[in-house]
């Protein structure tokens, strides 16, 4: 059946509203709809928004299949309400050619729970030290727009300078992975207070800071984008801020861990925390979240980060850095910023899909919920309450940092242009 009427639905969180989905477009939106030939979804109650876009998800595929594949990834994706993800290049090989983005990029559309939108590395093989084909990589036939050697930073002045200078050609973006080398070697955790009676290696603020700072000038002096991945530091904050109210052209993200987990987990040993950059102080979590609401940081991305079960069952020193997220985003963003009502859900809206799309320039994504848009959709249960069993995800991997722990919100349906991926719950 073609078309789907989605019945009284809070749309971004206003008031009921019906949805008809005609094919792969919204055909109407309003009261009182008719449902006739259409198959109903009883939506009463629930929060209606546009199809989540994550700017930062690392699929693995092609290379560490045993963590994620593009199909599971994506199923996780959609479990989570989102319709399209942003793949991160560091698989094996390096995604620093066309040939390895197209392959992505095609692997997307053939599995088809969301589209898959692949970011080029900046440098080749991740290294720092030649530019990667970001031209060819731009005119493939993914039509890369975004490039990070995230995992590793640019940490060379001039490699990043003549990277923002290529990509603004063409109007792409340059993602950073702000992290000074030099600054965290050996680092385990973040430098403080917990670290110092641990006696764990500190990863300081101002590896972060300073490579936010002076990327940031780059920018405004070559006249490009910068985009900041995984923000974690207040300090970081007020760098962003600044560069904002200079006119600067620099956008930034933070992840929904940052939102909500501080330093003081660590002290359990519990290699699930271990997460690049590291989890910080209960006073960065609060700039963070005041941040994220006024603007300063644009976007929530989740830096879904799957591991094998060997990389995090072992010793501190030796597990993996990074956590899961697609599937447990929405419900953290619901408890820290809309149950603390730093954010509405139209807030969320657009931290979550609008302005991720913008940035990464996802078509068809990020649209209003309205007449004539695409049908890419997302259907909250936001009363809902439940404990996070990673037994039940769909992702490859169980890395998360929120096992039995109680979060709300739960996404019960997910549309990709008019097609149901996500029905009550479960995977179509």
């Amino acid at each position: 059946m073609s078309k789907i009427l989605i019945r009284g639905a809070k749309v971004l969180g206003g008031e009921p509203q019906d949805v008809l989905i005609d094919g792969a477009v919204i055909e109407a939106v309003g009261a009182g709809l008719s449902a006739e030939g259409a198959e109903v979804v009883e939506a009463a109650g629930k929060v209606l928004l546009p199809g989540l876009v994550d700017l930062h998800t690392h699929l693995r595929e092609p290379g560490r299949e045993d963590s994620e594949t593009v199909l599971t990834g994506t199923r996780a994706a959609a479990s989570g309400g989102y319709t399209a993800v942003f793949a991160m290049a560091n698989t094996f090989p390096v995604a620093d050619t066309a040939g390895v983005v197209e392959q992505v990029y095609r692997l997307g559309q053939e599995h088809g729970y969301c589209d898959v939108q692949p970011i080029g590395a900046v440098t080749v093989g991740l290294e720092g030290r030649k530019l990667a084909e970001l031209g060819a990589m731009h005119e493939s036939a993914a039509g890369v727009t975004v490039f990070s050697d995230d995992g590793k930073c640019v940490d060379d002045a001039v490699i990043m300078r003549r990277a923002l200078e290529y990509v603004k050609a063409f109007g792409g973006i340059v993602a950073q992975h702000a992290q000074e080398p030099r600054l965290t070697e050996g680092a385990q955790m973040n430098e403080g207070v917990v670290s110092a009676e641990l006696g764990l290696g500190g990863w300081p603020a101002v590896a972060e800071e300073s490579i936010i700072a002076r990327d940031v000038l780059l920018a405004e002096h070559v006249g490009s984008r910068v985009h900041i991945c995984h923000l974690s530091t207040a300090g970081s904050v007020e760098i962003v801020r600044w560069a904002k109210s200079r006119g600067i052209d620099v956008t930034a993200e933070v992840t929904p861990h940052h939102l909500l987990l501080t330093d003081e987990l660590v002290r359990s040993y519990n290699p699930v925390y271990k997460v690049n950059p590291p989890l910080r102080t209960e006073r960065d979590v609060l700039a963070l979240r005041e941040a994220l609401a006024d603007g300063t940081i644009d976007i929530v991305a989740t830096d879904h980060a799957p591991h094998p079960h060997e990389d995090k069952d072992c010793e501190w020193a030796a597990a993996a850095m990074g956590m899961v997220g697609l599937e447990t985003a929405l419900s953290v963003v619901q408890e820290t910023m809309v149950e603390t009502g730093l954010l509405d859900w139209a807030g969320v809206a657009s931290r979550m899909s609008f302005k991720p799309a913008l940035i990464g320039q996802a078509k068809g994504h990020g649209r209003p919920v309205s007449a004539g848009e695409p049908a890419n959709l997302t259907l909250v249960d936001t009363e809902y309450r439940g404990s996070v069993d990673p037994a039940g995800f769909a992702s490859r991997s169980r890395n998360t940092p929120y096992e039995g722990r109680e979060l709300p919100g739960r996404v019960t349906h997910t549309w990709l242009r008019g097609k149901a991926t996500l029905v009550d719950g479960k995977l179509t």
